[in-house]
């Protein structure tokens, strides 16, 4: 949610009469003099700020005839406010997660390949194997369509078992292969690793 909406929403609710008029219409709806009074505040007033709040969509209303009735709009109160939390709380969560996943790759790379960068195993954790097969994938050049031959070698660089590799890469839509033919996909078709629990 943008910024401008979120502060719009804090600048209406920033008012001790307007959080009290949404409290009053937590109960159901009500009309502008039965708010005024339950305020003891002149029609004017509540008119004045029913419209900021109206303004901001955290209240609704309806006329009949000449009276017009208000009442709140709970579905939007509470997605500005779960924004708001969002906003504040999210990026510190992101980065800390960032943190976690950056620790966790490096730890299994260290496990997994020697100094000399061969592959010592094709880890049997599902987690760990995509770690090992994302790090592969990404030494290939993208766009570029390689034969089954080419590919073969290049894995073989890594490790002995280019088959299995080599299948693993399609079934996690690292890879396509057409004809032969294998190439890399977008990498948003991949197997992300860091959203396996």
């Amino acid at each position: 949610m943008q910024l401008e909406k979120i502060v719009a929403y804090h600048k209406a609710l920033a008012d001790p009469t307007r959080l009290r008029m949404l409290l009053l219409l937590s109960e159901g709806e009500l009309h502008g003099q039965a708010l005024a009074e339950r305020l003891n505040l002149s029609q004017p007033t509540v008119t004045h700020h029913a419209a900021k709040l109206r303004e901001a969509a955290l209240i609704q209303e309806r006329r009949e005839k000449n009276t017009v009735y208000f009442t709140l709009n709970p579905s939007f109160i509470r997605e500005h406010a779960q924004a708001s939390v969002d906003f504040i709380f999210k990026r510190k969560e992101q980065s800390d997660m960032t943190d976690v996943n950056e620790t966790l790759k490096a730890s299994i790379m260290r496990n997994f390949f020697s100094k000399d960068g061969r592959l010592r195993q094709i880890p049997a954790q599902y987690k760990k194997k995509l770690v090992v097969l994302e790090y592969l994938v990404e030494q290939l050049e993208s766009g570029r369509k390689y034969s089954e031959k080419e590919i073969n070698t290049f894995i073989q660089e890594y490790h002995e078992d280019f088959a299995t590799l080599r299948r693993e890469f399609i079934m996690h839509q690292f890879m396509y292969r057409e004809d032969g033919v294998y190439e890399l996909n977008p990498r948003e078709m991949w197997t992300r690793w860091d959203q396996v629990k």
